[in-house]
């Protein structure tokens, strides 16, 4: 269990008994510390279950989260960046930051459709018969 909560913003923080550690071992760089030290991290965040997020929120990180995200709504993020279990526990946890603050985003405005101005359509339309013109003059030469 992660003991401190994890801060996201003025709005939203994460109780740290809503994440879930687990280390593992880690290929890489390392030397032989690699085959004996547990020192990759998979943190576990329940997404569909926290009462930390709004819905808004939980639906944008199942979608940013991809296939990191299981069917019961869990969010695992495997961190194995670093040497130390220390530097990939951060690692783990600022990646999970990241990823709840652009689900936190607001959407975008919605798109107000327009019309083409007058002027730019009678441009078009005199662009389109003039290139009509040089395609008429490019056929044979009529027989008199």
């Amino acid at each position: 269990m992660a003991s401190a909560a994890l801060f996201i913003s003025n709005r939203i923080t994460i109780a740290g008994w809503e994440l879930t550690e687990q280390f593992v071992l880690a290929g890489g760089p390392g030397g032989q510390n690699v085959n004996k030290v547990s020192t990759a991290v998979q943190l576990f965040f329940d997404v569909a279950g926290s009462p930390s997020l709004s819905d808004r929120i939980k639906e944008n990180v199942i979608k940013l989260g991809g296939r990191r995200v299981s069917k019961e709504g869990v969010l695992m993020i495997e961190a194995n960046r670093f040497r130390t279990q220390e530097r990939n526990r951060e690692d783990a946890r600022e990646r999970l930051k990241e990823l709840v603050l652009k689900a936190a985003e607001p959407p975008p405005p919605a798109r107000r459709a327009t019309k083409p101005t007058k002027g730019s359509v009678e441009r078009r339309l005199k662009e389109k018969s003039g290139r009509s013109d040089i395609k008429k003059m490019r056929g044979k030469p009529e027989k008199d």
